[in-house]
C-alpha cells in the first residue's frame, strides 16, 4: 500500500488531509502534509518534503502537490525519484478521496486514479433560471426596480 504526501503552500496541504480525515477516518494508508511557507526557499521546501518522504513507511509515496511550477511541485519533483515516489500535480479534494478508495493499487495504477479522480471532479456547473419566472433586472436603477 502507498503512503500519501500532501505537498502545499501553507495551511493547503494540512486542510486537504483535515478534509480526507473526515471523510476517510479510517482509511489504512499513511497520509501526512507538508505545509510550505510563502516565503519558503526551494532548497528550504526541498528539505522539507524530503525529510517527510524519509519518515515515511518504506515503499511507494504518491505525491500530490498543489500547482505546477510553484515551490512545492518544484520542491516535491526534487525530492522524488520518480520511481518508487511519483508527483502529481494540481491537487483537489477529488484527487484525495480517490486515492485513499484506492490507495491498496500499485503506484503507477493510483497515479492513473489520482489523475482521473481530479479531472472527474473538476467540471463546470450552472443553476438555470426558474421557468416562468420573471427575471429580476440587475441593476439598482430604481425606475427598473421590481418593487416599485
Amino acid at each position: 500500500m502507498a503512503s500519501i504526501l500532501l505537498v502545499a503552500h501553507a495551511p493547503l496541504a494540512s486542510a486537504l488531509l483535515a478534509v480526507a480525515r473526515h471523510a476517510y477516518a479510517e482509511c489504512g494508508c499513511a497520509v501526512v502534509p507538508v505545509d510550505v511557507p510563502a516565503s519558503a526557499s526551494l532548497e528550504s521546501a526541498t528539505a522539507q518534503v524530503t525529510q517527510a518522504l524519509q519518515a515515511l513507511p518504506s515503499g511507494e509515496v504518491l505525491v500530490l502537490a498543489d500547482a505546477f511550477g510553484a515551490t512545492p511541485c518544484n520542491a516535491a519533483l526534487a525530492a522524488a525519484n520518480g520511481v518508487s515516489a511519483r508527483v502529481v500535480t494540481g491537487v483537489n479534494v477529488p484527487m484525495v478521496w480517490r486515492v485513499l478508495c484506492y490507495g491498496h493499487l500499485p503506484l503507477a495504477e493510483l497515479v492513473t486514479r489520482a489523475v482521473d479522480g481530479g479531472r472527474q471532479g473538476i467540471m463546470q456547473v450552472a443553476t438555470p433560471r426558474r421557468q416562468n419566472q420573471p427575471q429580476r433586472p440587475l441593476s439598482d436603477d430604481p425606475e427598473h426596480h421590481p418593487d416599485q
